[in-house]
């Protein structure tokens, strides 16, 4: 599958990775340390302040109040109307829910009001989509109808789910990205600066021997590291993962070549450490805040949002996600993983565009 030589050459770039202690600190440590501080602080955001105004006073709107309260991303604070308004337009609350007078289940007259500022709340969705289920939990239980609400989506979108669940798919996303670049881009112009390339271009190697050599040793540093990270986070800081461990290292090896095939890119454009630098940061410093790796992406503006979730990043951090969080796997095919795949063609377009042999190695 593998020729000798490109056996041998990727063995040499990873002994070269392996004797740079500095890089092994930050790549591997420092993520370590960073979502180990989540063992500590817990890993969860505050909860969101909601007030209730209840006027129907009866016994479904206090099932209502209750099954909401039991939500660990809300904490419900019920009281009059004009004292709970004015500590939404203090800030002291995000939201309050309004239960009407109407608010009867015979009657089947069960229309909330939620009063907020949609313009200063990112949690609008979050917020709506809780309180949709705490309303479905409390028709299901009334109606006693199993053949109406014995969807199993309902249990999956019921389990709760940890911020530290959440993050840690996005860093792992977000790591392999700047693994897979780092090893690929600014090695390419490290090199070239050593005269490693000139010497390579005048022996037998070909490129493509070359090229599959970086892309084994990277993909061996990438699936080490990040084995490491996911270990960690699974044995220390006990995350939910539901998902198959074949379908994710999948997912980090698809991820892995779109960023490798992109670093292959920005090392044959820059030419020197200072011009690639700039070049790689105007690309992952976007994506790092776009992307959904330390939040989701609903909570960005409307305008942004088409564009935020077909990003590399985005894409990708969503994949690892759907395995980890969800049970999805390689042959479940969605947007996501189209995304992955047409990232993919285009990277290595990209990559075999603008890498030509002669003008790196000059």
């Amino acid at each position: 599958m593998f020729t000798e030589s490109q056996l041998y050459l990727a063995m040499v770039f990873l002994k070269m990775f392996l004797r740079d202690i500095q890089s092994i600190f930050f790549n591997l440590f420092f993520p370590m340390a960073f979502i180990g501080v989540f063992l500590f602080t817990g890993g969860e955001p505050d909860p969101i302040k909601v007030g209730i105004v209840d006027k129907a006073q009866n016994q479904l709107s206090r099932s209502f109040s209750s099954l909401l309260d039991q939500d660990t991303t809300f904490e419900v604070i019920e009281g009059l109307e004009t004292d709970l308004k004015t500590q939404l337009i203090d800030g002291e609350l995000i939201a309050i829910v309004e239960i009407p007078k109407q608010f009867d289940y015979e009657n089947q007259t069960g229309k909330l009001n939620l009063i907020l500022d949609a313009s200063q709340v990112r949690q609008l969705d979050g917020i709506k989509d809780s309180i949709e289920k705490t309303l479905l939990s409390i028709e299901r239980e009334l109606r006693g109808n199993e053949a109406m609400f014995s969807l199993e989506i309902v249990d999956m979108k019921a389990r709760s789910q940890r911020y530290i669940d959440f993050l840690v798919p996005g860093l792992l996303a977000f790591m392999l990205m700047n693994l897979s670049i780092a090893g690929s881009g600014f090695n390419l112009v490290e090199y070239r600066r050593r005269g490693i390339l000139k010497r390579l271009f005048v022996t037998p190697i070909m490129p493509k021997d070359f090229i599959v050599s970086i892309v084994l040793a990277r993909l061996a540093i990438v699936l080490i590291q990040l084995s490491v990270i996911l270990w960690f986070a699974l044995l220390v800081l006990d995350i939910q993962f539901i998902g198959g461990l074949l379908s994710l290292y999948g997912m980090i090896m698809l991820g892995s070549l779109i960023f490798l095939c992109f670093g292959f890119c920005f090392g044959s454009i820059a030419k020197t450490q200072e011009a690639i630098r700039p070049l790689v940061t105007s690309f992952t410093f976007p994506q790092l805040i776009l992307s959904g790796v330390f939040f989701p992406i609903s909570s960005l503006p409307e305008i942004i949002q088409p564009i935020a979730q077909w990003l590399p990043l985005s894409v990708i951090a969503s994949s690892l996600r759907g395995i980890a969080n969800d049970g999805l796997n390689l042959l479940s095919f969605d947007l996501n993983l189209m995304g992955v795949l047409i990232w993919l063609v285009v990277s290595f377009f990209l990559a075999t565009r603008y890498f030509v042999w002669r003008d790196v190695a000059g």
